[in-house]
């Protein structure tokens, strides 16, 4: 399949990450600066979209992670292993906490660090830079649900037509 570079066409996202948890979160974001949601995605192809991130600092973890879960990383000096918990992690960087997330769930190439990684832009506050590249009524996108109810249908929603061959279960017949 040939698809020329010219073609692509990149959307521009917001996300309200308040009160959201953070895996559930990182995981709806990372296929947007992939791509994987456009019919002409190609995993060799940079195809992906632009996602803005408001409400950083205002993530939720489950559980006892606030104080469980350590960030580590090494400064390149012998004996630089540095940790920091995550609490200290929303006090200190809490954008890091979100990226971290996002970025561990993209494959490691050169795709990643060139191109998905710049596309991706979190601010701790409500305010954000992009206002000219986002439409002005911009909704923010749904929140991932933590259980299957209400109206959130994952896109499986029960598309037959009462007129149809198709049997549902509660016109079955025993």
């Amino acid at each position: 399949m040939s698809f020329p570079g010219k073609a692509i066409q990149r959307c521009w996202h917001l996300v309200d990450a308040h009160s959201q948890t953070v895996g559930r979160l990182a995981g709806q974001i990372a296929p947007l600066l992939k791509g994987k949601h456009k019919p002409t995605y190609r995993p060799n192809a940079d195809i992906g979209d632009h996602v803005v991130i408001i409400n950083a600092d205002k993530i939720k973890f489950t559980g006892n992670k606030w104080k469980d879960k350590l960030y580590r990383w090494h400064t390149g000096h012998p004996g630089g292993l540095k940790q920091r918990r995550a609490e200290e992690m929303l006090v200190r960087r809490p954008e890091e906490i979100l990226r971290k997330a996002i970025v561990g769930m993209l494959s490691r190439t050169n795709l990643r660090h060139g191109y998905i990684e710049p596309r991706l832009k979190i601010y701790a506050g409500p305010k954000h830079p992009h206002t000219a590249q986002l439409p002005e009524a911009v909704e923010p996108l749904p929140k991932h649900p933590r259980k299957k109810m209400g109206d959130f249908h994952f896109g499986l929603k029960n598309y037959s037509d009462p007129n149809s061959y198709q049997e549902t279960p509660a016109t079955a017949k025993p």
